[in-house]
């Protein structure tokens, strides 16, 4: 009798864990709804696979199962994330300071952390007639097309940072290419202040003030803003309270730090 393997990759080589993962890739703001056969094409799964699986994660609560026969995401997820200390713990703790930037302002205040090549975005408060923006809570958020982006970029290793702009730098929707050189002057820049600002024509026109939160070993582990329309943010008049409120986001972030 042959013996049951278990804990190895199937026949294909893929684990059963990357696939699940796909599946779940396959949401975004633009496809809450999935049906099967949807799932199986984007995930690029054989239709009996991605049934198996989808009801795998159904029943674990990843995903739920619509009256019309569609998936969208479960709330386990939700209750996961919430459990991520760089962001729904950072979160708890910038959300108070984010408030009163948010009252003075009635812009959008974004808090963002980097996974790797891109910033993730924990929380956004936002107000009614703010400037369009085209990153969602929870969205990937490349480190060159923001200022969220640019203040997390700017205190990576250098190494990190010389990759990174051997890249393609490339800005969405405007479907144009950053120039490297200029990138890394801004960069520079944003170390020596301690502030980035950036404007965006698309999907509207756009700027931005960004700050950087330090942990308690002066790491920044995360990067706060403000994003208005342009012309009715005044950038140079709003780059000291950003930066305070970063600032004091800073000192509470330490201060927990120590105490655990």
């Amino acid at each position: 009798m042959n013996e049951v393997r278990r804990g190895h990759r199937p026949p294909n080589g893929e684990a059963v864990l990357d696939r699940a993962f796909r599946l779940l890739a396959a949401f975004t703001p633009a496809r809450p709804r999935l049906t099967l056969t949807e799932l199986s094409t984007i995930a690029n799964l054989p239709l009996s696979t991605a049934s198996r699986l989808s009801g795998k994660l159904v029943s674990l609560g990843a995903l739920e199962r619509r009256p019309d026969g569609a998936y969208s995401l479960g709330l386990r997820l939700l209750e996961f994330a919430a459990l991520a200390p760089r962001g729904h713990g950072l979160r708890a703790i910038a959300l108070p300071y984010m408030e009163d930037l948010h009252r003075a302002t009635r812009q959008h205040v974004q808090l963002a952390v980097r996974e790797d090549d891109e910033a993730v975005i924990v929380e956004r408060l936002s107000a009614p007639g703010a400037a369009k923006v085209l990153y969602h809570v929870g969205g990937r958020v490349p480190l060159h097309a923001t200022g969220l982006g640019n203040i997390l970029l700017a205190h990576t290793k250098p190494g990190f940072q010389e990759a990174y702009l051997r890249r393609p730098l490339r800005l969405d929707p405007e479907d144009t290419l950053m120039d490297p050189v200029e990138l890394r002057d801004r960069l520079a820049l944003i170390r020596r202040t301690g502030v980035a600002t950036m404007t965006r024509l698309l999907p509207e026109p756009a700027a931005s003030v960004a700050a950087p939160i330090l942990d308690g070993d002066r790491k920044v582990v995360a990067a706060l803003s403000v994003v208005g329309t342009d012309g009715s943010l005044d950038v140079r008049m709003l780059e000291p309270a950003v930066m305070a409120i970063a600032a004091s986001i800073s000192r509470e972030v330490g201060a927990r730090a120590a105490t655990q």
